[in-house]
């Protein structure tokens, strides 16, 4: 059992195991899932300040705390005991690709020469995390929700808006991968 475990399922299963997260929470408890609101509660819970937007009853969504302290808590198991033993396969073109771009250095599948403490103290470093991390919260924030709330509950309840985040976020995206990084990999 554990070795299925460790090792990569395929997409539709996961997928599958995902997309029945909707109805459980909706039949369960009538609840929605998002995991960018843990932010908010977590804000509204520590932070005693008159803020208008951290005043509201954070304890009724307590049971979203747990969820991402569940998810926290999966992804320390599953990283220290439940690693997969295979090396991380990555397609050989994919490799000239970011090789032609100066990328040749990975931990797992996470480009090193981008995300690293080091990188961090250099212009492009700094854009691709530091930046990078303030646009997708500022992001998140403007849309009213992240791309799990929105692409996987939003769209299963037929939410117009939720239709036009996730079309929103896919346009950024492809703009980003073929426009954006290539530029700011010439940085």
């Amino acid at each position: 059992m554990l070795e299925l475990i460790r090792h990569p399922w395929h997409w539709s299963v996961a997928g599958f195991l995902i997309g029945l997260t909707v109805p459980a929470l909706l039949i369960l408890g009538n609840k929605t899932f998002g995991i960018s609101s843990n932010l908010r509660h977590i804000c509204a819970m520590c932070v005693p300040a008159n803020i208008p937007f951290f005043k509201y009853d954070w304890k009724k969504e307590a049971w979203n705390l747990f969820f991402i302290a569940g998810v926290v808590l999966g992804g320390f198991i599953a990283n220290h005991f439940l690693s997969n033993p295979d090396a991380m396969v990555i397609a050989e073109k994919t490799k000239e690709q970011l090789a032609s771009e100066g990328i040749t250095q990975f931990s797992n599948l996470l480009p090193t020469d981008l995300f690293s403490f080091e990188s961090l103290f250099s212009l492009r470093g700094f854009i691709f995390i530091v930046v990078g991390g303030f646009l997708v919260g500022f992001g998140t924030r403007w849309a009213g929700g992240c791309t799990s709330g929105h692409a996987i509950m939003g769209l299963s309840n037929l939410q117009l808006p939720s239709l036009v985040a996730t079309i929103c976020f896919m346009v950024g995206g492809i703009l980003m991968t073929w426009l954006g990084i290539p530029f700011l990999l010439s940085l």
